[in-house]
Order: C-alpha cells, then structure tokens, then sequence
C-alpha cells in the first residue's frame, strides 16, 4: 500500500507522512509542504511539485512508525464535496428499484455526469464509525411519514480524486486539463439512508439522506501512480457534447470489493464507469464554477453488469436486508500490486 497521509503518534502531532507498506515514513524532516498537518500544501504545489514530492516520499530513508503505532488523521481538510451518478449499471439498477415501470434512466443522464453538492463537513477519515442518522421517511401503506431512524441504511463503494491547483472562477477547465489540476484519488463510502433518500428526493433529489457521513481512506494515491492502469472507457451512446468528448482514455483498472462483517460480499472495477474523472472535472466546471485546493468529487457507487459486482447492498440484497447495528463495512481497491487505503466503518444505533 502506497500514498501521501496524515499521521500522529504518541509523542508528537499530525504530520504528514508516506504509507509503506505496514509502515508510515515520516515526511516532516523535509521540510516546507511535508511539515504541515494536513496535505493541502502539498496539494497546491502542481505537477512539477508534485512529482518532485513523490520522487523523495519514494526514496526517503526516515523514521519509520508502525502503522499500528499510528493515529491516522483525515488527510486533507476538504474545500466543497461532488458526488456523481457515473455508473450506468448502478443507476440502471437504482431507477428500477424507485421508479419501477419507468425509464430507469433520467433522460438527462446519458447527456451528463448527473451529481449532487454533498457537505464537506461530513467527510471522516476511515476507521470513523457511522451514527445511524434519523429522518423522515414513509413506511409501507402510510400516507404520512415518521421521523425515525432509518431502517434503510445502505453502503456505497465510489472512487473519489482530490483537486489539488485550484482554478479561476468564470473559466471552465477542459477535460484535457484534468490531470494538471487533480492530485490523486481516494476510495469513498457515501453512506445512504435510503428510506430517508426516497422519500425527499422528489423533486431536487438527495439532501438528508446523504448527508450525515461520507468515509474516505486514510491514504490518497497520487495519479502518477496510476499511470499504468489508465484503459479506455466503455463507448457511449448518444454523443456528448464537444466539452466532454476528451477524457475517455482515463477510466482505471482497479480492482475493487465491499466486505461485510469479514466477508467479501462484492468485487467489481472502476474501469466499467460510464463517465470517466475527467469528465466529471469538465462537467462540474463548465458552468464557470472554481476548483479550490481540497475539492473532493466521487464517482458515484461503482457497479458491474455480472452478478456480485454491485456497489451497494440495495442492489445486492434488495431494500429489506441492509445495514445493521454493529455491522462492519470495508472497501477495498487494488491496481495490480499497488493497494489503495481502504475504507473502514461500524454502524452505531440511532443515539
């Protein structure tokens, strides 16, 4: 396992720091960027800096704590939070189960990375257990709704990159400009509450259901070292518009698995996305909106077409068997040899 983190130990505060391995090297004897406790420093330095970075992160022969040893901090303090729709299998599957007996797709949704604005301020570090959050929701035959906790409390397994150079607002920032902006990636859980999700949805779509905790790992994988898993896309149908036709040669193929209780219960790869990050990144600017240092953006859950591949336990057991009180779930992800942080959390009952 390799990428940049945020670390703290019994005799000294967060610092930033280099996983390897089972091991965390401390990166704060370099000095500058490196001695800060979070990476956004790091994050505004730009390709150059970056690779720069990365170069002696790599080769350092520093201290060396035991990752047990470690208090692992969240490793970037998040400017806003995007979270798309990108995949066509989940989506598919999702509007078949909310809207049964209609198009399952929106008819927006083959034109353009559909998202959402989540808050910034819900996003935890991995290891952070989940509070079962309270809404309303309308149970079965009822007309009227309760405030309760959910009974519906799903997972989702996304991929998110992280913008490290930020960008002028008013000026859209082409797909082909992605990696000169993001930093790197991250696995996310966007914890859902689905009854809580169904019953406000209509007409502006999530809010509370989504927004009480989303999980990020602990370690952020710098994109160069994802060079080698870049494959193309799958096709797409109908045409996007100009402003999204670049990008496709940016799907990754990382494998990836969901387990429940120590038991893997999904395994999919993010090369099935639909829509690729750089599209997601041109999208969300291409109304003039700016990037800041920080801005996370998640691809949406990730599922395949083969059964076991789903992303989310509604897809993969239906609404009636999701999350209890006490489970443990962790996301996992692997390009080739090269294991990103993953992504662990307990639910705790309704407080």
């Amino acid at each position: 396992m390799s990428g940049y983190g945020v670390f703290s130990t019994a005799d000294a505060g967060p610092r930033v720091g280099w996983r390897d391995g089972d091991a965390v090297v401390d990166l704060s004897s370099l000095g500058g960027v490196h001695a800060e406790r979070s990476l956004n420093a790091l994050l505004a330095l730009g390709p150059e800096g970056w690779a720069g970075s990365l170069e002696r992160a790599r080769t350092l022969r520093g201290p060396r704590i035991p990752i047990a040893d470690a208090t692992l901090h969240l490793p970037f303090e998040v400017a806003d939070y995007v979270d798309f729709y990108s995949s066509l299998e989940h989506a598919t599957n999702m509007g078949r189960l909310f809207r049964p007996g209609a198009d399952p797709l929106p008819p927006s949704w083959r034109r353009l990375p559909v998202g959402y604005h989540g808050r910034s301020g819900s996003v935890v570090v991995s290891g952070t257990d989940v509070r079962r959050p309270r809404g309303q929701w309308l149970p079965a035959g009822a007309e009227v709704p309760v405030f309760a906790p959910t009974q519906r409390l799903d997972l989702e397994l996304e991929l998110g990159f992280v913008v490290g150079v930020p960008s002028v607002r008013g000026t859209p920032v082409p797909a082909e400009r992605f990696a000169d902006h993001v930093f790197g990636v991250v696995l996310v859980n966007d914890w859902s509450a689905r009854d809580i999700q169904a019953f406000e949805s209509a007409p502006l779509g999530p809010f509370l259901g989504k927004s009480f905790q989303t999980s990020i790992s602990a370690w952020v994988t710098p994109l160069a070292l994802l060079e080698a898993s870049r494959v193309e896309a799958p096709p797409q149908d109908p045409p996007v518009h100009a402003y999204l036709a670049a990008g496709r040669d940016w799907a990754l193929d990382l494998e990836l698995e969901v387990e429940l209780n120590g038991e893997v219960i999904s395994r999919g790869n993010a090369r099935t996305l639909y829509w690729t990050m750089p599209q997601q990144l041109a999208h969300a600017t291409s109304n003039g909106a700016s990037l800041r240092t920080g801005d996370l953006m998640a691809s949406g859950t990730i599922s395949g077409s083969a059964p076991g591949s789903e992303g989310s336990l509604m897809e993969l057991r239906g609404a009636s068997s999701l999350l209890a009180d006490g489970d443990e779930v962790v996301l996992r992800g692997k390009a080739g040899a090269l294991e990103l942080g993953e992504v662990r959390g307990r639910v705790l009952p309704a407080g």
